[in-house]
């Protein structure tokens, strides 16, 4: 089993779930955490099960790589068991 790996290259990418609904996007990437800028329109159950519902997201929130399935080239997959 290989170990997901964030880089400064996923930033733009889209953030979908394993169903492929968009969630947000990439927007930055620091110090070896991608952060996501959140569609407004995300429902508060999957804020939560994602850990950002407490979080100030000036600077977006931080995706975790345990929540993450797959990147390609243009998305990150998340995990089905979100």
């Amino acid at each position: 089993m290989s170990t997901i790996q964030l880089t400064d290259d996923d930033v733009g990418k889209t953030v979908v779930t394993s169903t492929g609904d968009e969630i947000g996007i990439v927007s930055g990437y620091r110090y070896g955490t991608a952060y996501v800028d959140p569609d407004p329109g995300l429902k508060t159950a999957l804020l939560t099960k994602l850990g950002w519902e407490d979080t100030d997201a000036d600077d977006g929130y931080p995706l975790q790589t345990d929540a993450v399935d797959t990147i390609t080239e243009d998305q990150i997959r998340l995990s089905s068991d979100l």
